[in-house]
Formats: structure tokens, C-alpha cells, sequence
């Protein structure tokens, strides 16, 4: 079975940085792409950004462009999200999820096969 925990969501100030941790238990790491979601209270869960296998190909949501970054370390079998310049409505729980492949469509939640707890977000203004 795999499992996926999130980990590094605080409490920060506006234009400040913070690096989110997603490990996955299980061998097949290496084998998935991985995909960063958000969740602001009272909305819908929301794609943030995908990383294909072997961490070469990326995308991200408009909104996160420029101030978030996606990468993994797949001998730590762990996905992070780097997020800079954080902004009041960057505000969400956010959770990461694996696929068994990049391609389709990566925003879609139905893609996405196994999901971690989620990591609360906050952004003061």
C-alpha cells in the first residue's frame, strides 16, 4: 500500500517562504508522478503544480508561476513544493497525491490514486 504524509504547513507572514514535504512509503516512488493540490475553506480542491517520474518535466496553476517551485528527491522518496513570495490567498490546506503516469490530465483530482492527510497553509497579511 502506498502512503503519502505531508508535512512543513505553518503559519507565516505575507512574502515569506515556506518548503512543503510529501514522503511516500513504498518502493514505486521513482515509477509515479506526483501532484501538489490546494484547499481554501469553502472551496474546491485545486490543482498547484505536477512532476513527472523523473522529475523533469514540471507545470503549475497561473497563479503559483514564478513563486513556486516542484521538485523531488526520489532516493529520499519524498515531493516538495517550494513556495516563495507567499500571498494571503495562497491560504489552504494543501495536499500532495500520486499518479502512476504524467500524462492525461494531471489537474484533474479523479487522476490521482493515492492522497496524503494535508498540511495547513496560513498567510498573514
Amino acid at each position: 500500500q502506498v502512503q503519502l504524509v505531508e508535512s512543513g504547513g505553518e503559519s507565516v507572514q505575507a512574502g515569506d517562504s515556506l518548503r512543503l514535504s510529501c514522503v511516500v512509503s513504498g518502493r514505486t516512488f521513482s515509477s509515479y508522478a506526483m501532484g501538489w493540490f490546494r484547499q481554501a475553506p469553502g472551496k474546491e480542491r485545486d490543482f498547484v503544480a505536477v512532476i513527472n517520474s523523473n522529475g523533469r518535466v514540471t507545470d503549475y496553476t497561473d497563479s503559483v508561476k514564478g513563486r513556486f517551485n516542484i521538485f523531488r528527491e526520489n532516493a529520499k522518496n519524498t515531493a516538495y513544493l517550494q513556495m516563495n513570495s507567499l500571498k494571503p490567498e495562497d491560504t489552504a490546506v494543501y495536499y500532495c497525491a500520486a499518479r502512476p503516469t504524467y500524462s492525461g490530465d494531471y489537474r484533474l483530482l479523479s487522476q490521482y490514486n493515492y492522497w496524503g492527510q494535508g498540511t495547513q497553509v496560513t498567510v498573514a497579511s
